[in-house]
């Protein structure tokens, strides 16, 4: 354990007058968190607190990554009859509008930018969508990485589309983050960054990911400063129930497929069968 990590997880834990000082330098002004206080001991249910159940385990190789294999980009998961992008843009926006005879899709609004702390006016549409992107909190390629490989595409849908891990943001500040983690990446605004790795300790603990020793250290260090930052945790609503489990055997039928939110399905995921698939394209269910 590196000199660095041993004094950030003192710090966290609560120190004497003696380390006062240090600590407020390595959690404080170095890791960017908010305000000037020494850190104290982890609060009960906190995001510090919550950090320690987080396994801590080397970076599995990016073999075998794409986006496909977090399902279709910005399904209906929570059938609503609206997309995730169209979701996320509706809550976190504000004076949105919509397009005429719609509830769902967005056409302008404005965001408060959590990165950066702008203030960004979207407006739907060629060269201008792109303003505002939604974010990965934590990124996909990140999460294959660190335990997301592993899981069937019922689940790793769900992740890609939970709203707990979805934010709108400001466009290019999102790709410049591109997969990076806590190590590598904090939002510009340091106001923020509590409440940033908060959201990326619960999202990881909901899903059983695990950080790097390297993510570990840095998000100790930024939570160390703010060690009241309570845990985010999903809103009641269908698009944040607990990612769907896969079925126990083959779909009976189409109609049990799409009863189960899982169509169309593709060979090789839970529930397939090749008698679903008539036209022998690999897909079943498409319609």
């Amino acid at each position: 354990m590196s000199l660095r990590t041993a004094l950030a997880r003192l710090c966290a834990l609560g120190v004497t007058a003696a380390l006062a000082t240090g600590c407020a330098e390595l959690t404080g002004s170095s890791a960017g968190a908010a305000g000037d206080a020494v850190p104290t001991a982890a609060v009960a249910g906190s995001a510090l607190e919550a950090l320690a159940s987080v396994p801590v385990r080397g970076r599995a190789p990016q073999t075998g990554y794409s986006r496909d294999e977090f399902g279709e980009a910005w399904a209906d998961t929570d059938r609503n009859g609206c997309d995730t992008r169209n979701d996320v843009l509706a809550r976190d926006l504000t004076g949105e509008t919509f397009r005429p005879g719609s509830d769902c899709v967005v056409l302008t609004g404005t965001l408060d930018d959590p990165y950066s702390g702008a203030t960004i006016e979207f407006r739907r549409g060629e060269g201008t969508s792109e303003a505002v992107q939604i974010d990965h909190v934590v990124a996909l390629s990140d999460a294959w990485q660190k335990g997301a490989q592993r899981w069937d595409t019922a689940r790793r849908t769900a992740f890609a589309n939970d709203p707990l891990n979805l934010l709108a943001v400001d466009g290019p500040l999102n790709q410049a983050k591109g997969d990076g983690d806590a190590a590598t990446w904090l939002p510009p605004d340091r106001s923020y960054r509590c409440a940033y790795v908060a959201r990326q300790v619960a999202v990881k603990l909901t899903y059983g990911l695990w950080m790097t020793a390297a993510e570990h250290d840095a998000a100790s260090a930024v939570l160390g400063g703010c060690p009241g930052e309570p845990l985010p945790s999903r809103e009641v609503t269908a698009a944040q129930q607990e990612p769907p489990s896969a079925p126990a055997g083959p779909f009976a039928d189409c109609a049990a497929a799409r009863a189960a939110g899982a169509a169309p399905v593709r060979e090789g995921d839970p529930g397939w069968d090749p008698a679903l698939d008539g036209d022998g394209d690999g897909v079943g269910c498409e319609s």
